[in-house]
């Protein structure tokens, strides 16, 4: 794909590796980054050839087919500066790191242009921002969830965010996350090995995906046991979308709060996961010194470990 989506559509060529597919159903696994009925309505609209053909959605494919999808480039928004109050970790001229709050959105997206921490960060840092992920994602090397709270790391220029995001690509970035389970876990530490990817069949959601997910680990560690519930610390190998709340859920302890991928009931009386990115290190890109920030869990958390510690 293009690196700046605005210049030009995005043409993304790919080669059928299945026989007697649908074609819709196929491309939307490929095409994890796209919803399921957005691909649709590529294809509804002649923006996928087959063999330089336009198909119908339920085309079956035969393997070797040649299937082109024209994206088109969209609008480009105007993402203005707000005033946001930020809770800055360390900032210098090629980094800043920020403790997020639970609630904010990172970067704009559909219909959500105001609030987020970009809107924070163009105010902040003016144009000091690096522009590899175009006008939407200045600076953000990486995300964490609207309702997960703590550390996160911003690259004020280029050279500083192509280093991060090798250092991302290589698991060369130290992340440590802490989070409340619903339910007690025995073992003292574990590892989940399961690929992860879009959900067959909801494609909002993620999921343990052993035909199209990637290859996903988390470690976790028993750090108390709580009331019918427990504090873990989870460490990253990889970073895809959602994976610690998937793997969690996935070996039966998900999230307390989370609504997604666990009970649809939530008596805990919060909002959101009981998510908290408690610590990143990493070699700083310009020096390669090793640095490493921290963030306590915000007031709620800690209400909640109280909470739920039996009496």
């Amino acid at each position: 794909m293009k690196a700046d989506m605005y210049k030009d559509d995005i043409i993304i060529e790919l080669v059928a590796d299945t026989e007697d597919t649908r074609l819709d159903s196929w491309l939307s696994g490929k095409l994890s980054e796209f919803s399921r009925s957005y691909v649709q309505k590529l294809i509804e609209d002649g923006k996928v050839t087959v063999n330089e053909i336009s198909k119908k959605a339920n085309y079956r494919l035969k393997c070797g087919d040649s299937i082109v999808v024209d994206v088109p480039k969209p609008e480009k928004p105007d993402i203005k500066a707000e005033e946001i109050d930020l809770d800055v970790i360390y900032e210098d001229k090629d980094i800043i790191v920020i403790n997020k709050p639970k609630g904010m959105v990172v970067h704009p997206g559909a219909g959500n242009y105001n609030g987020t921490l970009v809107n924070a960060l163009i105010r902040h840092c003016g144009d000091s921002l690096s522009d590899i992920n175009g006008v939407i994602r200045p600076g953000i090397v990486h995300r964490i969830d609207k309702d997960t709270t703590g550390v996160l790391v911003v690259a004020k220029n280029n050279t500083a965010h192509e280093k991060l995001s090798e250092k991302l690509k290589d698991h060369d970035i130290n992340r440590i996350y802490i989070a409340i389970v619903e339910g007690v876990i025995r073992e003292e530490r574990g590892k989940v090995d399961a690929p992860v990817g879009r959900h067959p069949v909801n494609r909002k959601k993620m999921a343990v995906n052993l035909k199209n997910g990637r290859r996903a680990v988390t470690h976790f560690t028993v750090l108390e046991r709580l009331r019918d519930a427990t504090l873990v610390e989870l460490k990253l190998e990889t970073g895809r979308t959602h994976q610690i709340r998937v793997h969690m859920s996935y070996i039966g302890f998900p999230l307390i709060g989370d609504t997604v991928y666990g009970k649809q009931a939530n008596p805990y009386g919060i909002k959101g996961q009981a998510l908290h990115a408690m610590l990143l290190g990493f070699n700083h890109p310009r020096t390669d010194e090793y640095m490493e920030f921290q963030a306590e869990p915000p007031e709620y958390f800690k209400k909640l470990i109280c909470d739920l510690r039996p009496e």
